[in-house]
């Protein structure tokens, strides 16, 4: 929660952005965890909580993380017209009183909720990875907003299939292999999206591309 107030005051009293905010305050605070766990000399293994352990699920993790979802499901339908109108236009959103504050702290904080609740499954490392791979894949796909929602749960869904197939037949590290599986997506969709991709441009604007 400290991240997350820290991130929405920052991003909302200086020209840093909410993304870049978040990244810097989780990074540190990430840092700190394994220094401080280090110092402690804990018995938690570093390995476990950096990467997670995916196929260690027990019930009461399945519980937690179905419950995150859905508390994450409710909270963003109910904000959704108000985080849409502050995203696309502040200042809009700030002359019909949306609340704009508020719903940014609030997203952050689902953000940061996800986050933890992730560590569980891919650990602190990993699971920004499968945060951002699949929207930043999206991107290169559609320009509409719940286009690019439902590519992004399309692309994680998938990646996540792929990645724990492959680390079952070849034994790999479950974690690492789906962020890859969504790696490879996010490559391809580079090169071959529908929009402003790599071989795109360069069909239709040879000349700008080499």
């Amino acid at each position: 929660m400290i991240i997350t107030l820290a991130a929405g005051l920052v991003s909302r009293f200086t020209v840093l952005k909410e993304d870049a905010a978040l990244a810097s305050f989780y990074l540190i605070s990430l840092a700190a965890g394994v220094v401080l766990v280090s110092l402690k000399g804990s018995n938690v293994d570093l390995l476990h909580v950096l990467f997670g352990s995916i196929l260690a699920l027990d019930d009461a993790t399945l519980i937690l993380l179905a419950a995150v979802t859905s508390i994450s499901l409710l909270a963003l339908a109910i904000i959704f017209r108000a985080l849409v109108f502050e995203g696309v236009d502040p200042t809009f959103a700030r002359l019909i009183n949306t609340g704009g504050a508020y719903t940014n702290i609030l997203f952050l904080s689902l953000v940061v909720i996800n986050l933890v609740a992730g560590f569980h499954a891919l650990g602190t490392l990993l699971s920004v990875g499968l945060m951002m791979l699949p929207a930043f894949a999206a991107r290169f796909w559609t320009d509409q907003l719940v286009g690019l929602m439902g590519i992004s749960i399309g692309i994680g869904f998938l990646s996540s299939v792929i990645g724990i197939i492959v680390s079952y037949h070849f034994n790999t590290p479950t974690g690492p292999t789906i962020i890859l599986a969504s790696g490879t997506l996010y490559l391809f969709s580079i090169l071959y999206g529908q929009r402003s991709s790599l071989v795109i441009a360069k069909i239709h604007r040879p000349d700008l591309v080499p």
